[in-house]
């Protein structure tokens, strides 16, 4: 029998996982998996538990929970010398990396895709001395994503974020940053930069021309505007598709390794896959091509659902 180990985050999204949790198990059961379950006490012992299962024999790793809580398990997993499949079961309040991976929202479809999928590796992202699956960002409302209260994002979603950032738009400071890569080097002001390797961020800023196993992420950078119009249309450049997102002031480039060095006298904080990421002058990311393994439906079957139903140029 093949064993299975299931990390579930109870409070995750709007905490609605725990009415199906005996429904998901049973499925998992009948699928032949003997099941493991843990439910996470605190933000970082998914990392410790995703690790053990690793080390420990089994077969699957299992996560339910946002992509803070998908994290912390790829922490678990990048530092292993054993790494094993993992499978996706998204209950956060945007699921930025499932949209990406074309998983389905609803809890149960999510879990048929664990047991009916196949694997397919994916690029992982170095953040100094830790990892990240779609994510690292420094500059303005960059803190929006762990500071906003879980109850406003259960009750509010997308929204929450939008309000938090909102009470920010009067505060915005650029940061002196020093930017290597490619053997290219760039000196400018910046008020926000982000490494992804996603198709959306926080369900809003959209990305049409990526992959997930490429070997590259896509680096965004965004100098200070000067007046509220330009503002408003780096913000719709960024929110809408269609529209080209390379810019006078947008910055917008590929590559496998990218080192930030703050040129300002103030610390500089950055955000990993919605969570706190720490600060530090000098930050380097590294792509991990092809590291992990995830389960997901047929590639030819994908579909970003989330964003067919979510029109993000409404809000301007």
């Amino acid at each position: 029998m093949k064993k299975m180990f299931f990390i579930v985050n109870l409070i995750a999204g709007r905490a609605e996982i725990g009415g199906r949790l005996g429904e998901i198990i049973d499925l998992f059961t009948k699928a032949g998996y003997e099941v493991t379950v843990h439910i996470t006490q605190n933000s970082t012992d998914a990392s410790v538990k995703a690790k053990y299962a690793c080390e420990n024999g089994f077969d699957i790793l299992v996560c339910s929970g946002g992509d803070g809580t998908l994290s912390q398990c790829l922490q678990g997993i990048m530092n292993s010398e054993r790494r094993i499949p993992i499978g996706y079961i998204p209950a956060g309040s945007t699921n930025d990396f499932a949209r990406s991976l074309g998983i389905p929202r609803d809890a149960m479809s999510a879990a048929r895709w664990v047991v009916d999928g196949i694997r397919t590796p994916c690029d992982i992202g170095g953040f100094n001395d830790e990892y990240f699956t779609y994510i690292v960002a420094f500059g303005a409302f960059t803190n929006v994503t762990y500071e906003t209260s879980q109850p406003l994002k259960n009750v509010f979603g997308h929204a929450a974020y939008i309000f938090s950032g909102l009470m920010q738009l009067n505060s915005i400071r650029s940061k002196r940053m020093r930017v290597e890569y490619n053997g290219e080097v760039i000196e400018d002001d910046f008020i926000f930069g982000m490494v992804t390797n996603s198709s959306s961020v926080a369900g809003l800023l959209s990305m049409n021309d990526f992959l997930l196993d490429d070997g590259q992420f896509e680096v965004t950078l965004i100098k200070k505007p000067t007046n509220i119009l330009q503002l408003q249309e780096i913000v719709r450049s960024l929110m809408n598709i269609k529209i080209a997102i390379d810019k006078e002031y947008i910055k917008f480039f590929r590559t496998d390794k990218v080192t930030f060095t703050s040129l300002s006298d103030e610390p500089l904080t950055w955000t990993r896959d919605g969570e706190y990421g720490g600060d530090s002058p000098v930050k380097t990311i590294t792509c991990y091509n092809k590291a992990v393994d995830f389960i997901i439906g047929d590639k030819k079957e994908i579909k970003l659902s989330y964003l067919d139903d979510y029109d993000s140029s409404d809000l301007f």
